[in-house]
């Protein structure tokens, strides 16, 4: 055994002494258990009838659900009602649905992250934040989700790849776990994750350029002229499509991430949801010593509005997100680069 199991780690002393700690452990413990049943439907690919059926209806997002994600859904939504958690906001319901008023914890989830690529056998997986119950449950449950993102106890995702990996945060630290059919359990591989500064990698879907804001596309213009531009530095491009695969790749390797707002319609705002997507693959990368903005802003500090409000998501090694931002306030980066391309950078005419 490489590390510590995951039920050792929720009963540690370091863990226990945090608030609600035994009601984040239980919830922490039936979220993996949801997610072993999710690995099942996953692994059985399209053998499961119906593995990537559409519906015909979409989710709040205006995203066409498949099938395997009202299933998976499901599977949370019953986890949550054995454990200490009040109210449970996912993607892939219209608003909050109260579970218990008198429990301590609200969970908010995107049961099955990625879906659109199930049919292609990329890496998908379910991305969760556990917030404090605020206010009166009963009368407005969406209020415990309108928090910033700095009052989250803890956050994670499972990814359903070659592995079956646990990220996860309570604020001590990112941590990752592995799944282990020979110890029935889920297995510390890295106890302190720590992002790369250094490395030479961005991922954004450059098939958008042409809709992007000037600071971003120069940004990429930049990165894609290489050691003979402003960067002085080549770069390696990778975009998977999939927010947790993307995701445990900086956290293993750096590098930064842009999905970025755009001038298409419903992108105006930025695609990412805050309230259960940006929110903690943020507070996952921060506690990894990197950065997550809108753009400009610290995604933690964002007050939300909405359940699903949409928000910019850029994140990664901490020098390169703020680089990003920096493309955005700061006039002197247009000047410091070089005249070539200051006026013709690569993808434009």
């Amino acid at each position: 055994m490489t590390g510590q199991s995951l039920l050792a780690f929720l009963r540690s002393g370091s863990f226990t002494q945090k608030p609600h700690s035994e009601a984040i452990s239980a919830t922490i413990g039936a979220l993996a258990q949801a997610a072993l049943e999710v690995r099942k439907l996953t692994t059985q690919g399209a053998l499961n009838a119906g593995f990537a059926t559409s519906r015909g209806s979409e989710n709040t997002d205006g995203d066409i659900q498949k099938d395997l994600d009202v299933v998976a859904d499901g599977i949370f939504l019953e986890a949550m009602r054995h454990v200490p958690v009040a109210l449970y906001g996912s993607e892939e319901n219209t608003g909050a649905i109260l579970i218990d008023p008198l429990k301590p914890l609200a969970l908010a989830i995107d049961p099955l992250d990625g879906s659109s690529n199930i049919e292609t056998n990329v890496s998908i997986g379910t991305i969760f934040s556990i917030l404090p119950v605020t206010g009166d449950p009963k009368s407005d449950p969406e209020q415990s989700f309108l928090q910033q993102g700095t009052a989250q106890l803890a956050a994670g995702f499972f990814i359903y790849g070659p592995q079956l990996a646990l990220v996860l945060t309570v604020g001590l630290g990112t941590r990752i776990f592995i799944h282990s059919s020979k110890y029935g359990d889920f297995i510390e591989a890295y106890d302190s994750v720590s992002i790369p500064q250094h490395a030479s990698e961005f991922a954004i879907n450059v098939s958008n350029y042409r809709h992007w804001e000037e600071p971003v596309r120069l940004y990429i213009d930049d990165c894609f002229a290489g050691a003979e531009g402003p960067r002085e530095k080549d770069f390696n491009m990778r975009w998977i499509a999939s927010l947790v695969a993307d995701c445990y790749r900086i956290l293993i390797r750096g590098g930064v991430f842009l999905y970025p707002a755009d001038k298409r319609k419903g992108y105006g705002s930025g695609r990412i949801r805050l309230v259960y997507e940006a929110n903690p693959i943020a507070f996952l990368v921060e506690q990894a010593h990197g950065a997550a903005t809108d753009s400009i802003n610290r995604i933690l500090e964002i007050r939300p509005v909405t359940l699903h409000q949409r928000v910019p998501l850029i994140f990664g090694s901490k020098s390169k997100v703020e680089r990003v931002a920096r493309y955005h306030v700061d006039p002197e980066m247009i000047s410091e680069r070089a005249p070539l391309f200051g006026h013709r950078g690569l993808f434009r005419v």
